[in-house]
């Protein structure tokens, strides 16, 4: 999903590493951590879907600038399509028709312990094998 939003955040102007963290919180991502979009830049820059280059800055160290290049433009829209088809399925599933919760045929949640199968079970409880 980071990849499809930065790829987002860089359509129309390229940018540095922390200009792309700025851009994709103002769209509403603020949990996105510098790492995360750093580490993300790298791979898309290594993936060929972006160029970069560094432009001089007086007021500290240079910064790299990245831009979807035409395989990253392309990525983009068909990663796009495929976040939309995704959204509209779960709009589907989760829209006013949904179903809200477990109905009567809904399967019972069983008890225990969760993913407690009689092998698990045996093996938590028998102590360690030789």
């Amino acid at each position: 999903m980071l990849d499809l939003a930065v790829l987002a955040a860089l359509r129309d102007e390229d940018g540095y590493g922390y200009d792309i963290l700025r851009r994709l919180r103002r769209a509403g991502l603020d949990d996105v951590g510098d790492a995360s979009v750093y580490g993300t830049l790298r791979r898309l820059f290594q993936a060929g879907y972006l160029t970069s280059y560094v432009v001089p800055s007086e007021e500290g160290p240079h910064r790299k600038y990245y831009g979807p290049n035409a395989a990253g433009r392309a990525q983009l829209g068909t990663a796009g399509k495929v976040w939309h088809n995704f959204a509209a399925t779960m709009d589907r599933l989760l829209g006013p028709g949904a179903r809200r919760g477990p109905g009567p045929s809904a399967s019972p949640v069983p008890s225990g312990p969760p993913y407690a199968t009689p092998t698990a079970t045996r093996a938590a409880t028998a102590g360690p094998t030789r």
